[in-house]
């Protein structure tokens, strides 16, 4: 027969074939393997990329808060603390301002500084006096008003002193506050914030 004629060939045939089945069994495997290495080093780097991406935003959310925070640093040092020059009339202004809206009206101011300054706060510290009279409602509202004030001033003490006529109803009040106002120097201190945030 013709298979024992090829006897030969066909061992050489048989045996190639059992090297490519074996071979593709293996080959398979190991690409199986691979695979699977693969897809677990995929999600290794996946796993990675979400945790820099986490990091990322957590950084940029900090950096936002630090930005926020450095520009309302830069508002009360430039709007809320700024110097004597700067601010003085505002703060005249918004106390008239305040005794209007209360329906009193303050006929003089008085002003005083203090001459000891502090090394350490840089600052000067101004005493703004006016005398008032009306009822216990305005003066009451006047004091609400000051304290809710957005410029920077404390009220320092409080004089009450009853009107001519006992039983009118209308008190008099000294009102002293107290402020403080940058001293212009300390732009060129160490550490002073700059002019311009951005």
């Amino acid at each position: 027969m013709i298979w024992r004629e090829k006897r030969a060939l066909l061992i050489v045939l048989g045996v190639l074939l059992l090297a490519n089945i074996l071979f593709f069994l293996t080959y398979r495997v190991r690409y199986q393997q691979r695979l699977e290495d693969l897809d677990s080093r995929k999600v290794q780097a996946q796993a990675q990329l979400d945790q820099a991406i986490a990091h990322r935003n957590g950084i940029q959310a900090q950096l936002a808060a630090y930005a926020r925070v450095r520009h309302d640093i830069q508002t009360v040092y430039d709007e809320r603390w700024s110097t004597q020059k700067e601010r003085l009339s505002a703060i005249i202004v918004e106390t008239e301002r305040l005794a209007a809206a209360s329906q009193l009206h303050p006929k003089a101011y008085s002003f005083s500084q203090d001459l000891q300054k502090d090394a350490s706060l840089s600052a000067t510290v101004v005493h703004i006096a006016f005398n008032v009279q009306g009822t216990y409602q305005q003066v009451r509202r006047l004091i609400n008003l000051i304290e809710l004030s957005d410029e920077f001033m404390i009220i320092d003490q409080l004089s009450l002193a009853t009107a001519a006529e006992e039983n009118s109803g209308v008190i008099g009040l000294t009102i002293r506050i107290k402020t403080l106002f940058r001293d212009p120097k300390l732009e060129s201190l160490p550490g002073a914030l700059p002019r311009d945030v951005s």
